[in-house]
Order: C-alpha cells, then sequence, then structure tokens
C-alpha cells in the first residue's frame, strides 16, 4: 500500500529531524518520492514566520 507523511513545522531543522528519524525506519526501495516546501507568512503585526513541510510517499511492508 502506498501512503504519506508529512511533517510541518515553522522551524525547519525540527522537521528535518522528524523526516530524517522517520526515513531510518524505512528501507530504501520503500522511498517512492519527498517533497519539500517552504513558504514565509507575514502577520498583522508585520513579524514573519517560515513554514516548511516535507512529504514523504512511501510503499509500506505487506
Amino acid at each position: 500500500m502506498i501512503q504519506v507523511k508529512e511533517f510541518v513545522d515553522s522551524d525547519n531543522s525540527y522537521a528535518e529531524n522528524k523526516a530524517n528519524i522517520f526515513l531510518a525506519g524505512l528501507k530504501e526501495e520503500q522511498v517512492i518520492n519527498i517533497c519539500y516546501g517552504s513558504v514565509v507568512k507575514s502577520s498583522v503585526s508585520k513579524t514573519e514566520r517560515q513554514r516548511s513541510t516535507i512529504l514523504i510517499v512511501y510503499k509500506t511492508e505487506e
């Protein structure tokens, strides 16, 4: 079965660390694709925050 796992955080190193821990538990042939996106959001108080998203598409072992 093909599944997805998403890691989202405002601190890209947190999302990266969590994704790497998850990937360490998979076999290489299970990984189908890894996508990364990052946006900067402005708030009403004119501060900016970066949000990072890592999406891992993988096969489960059946």
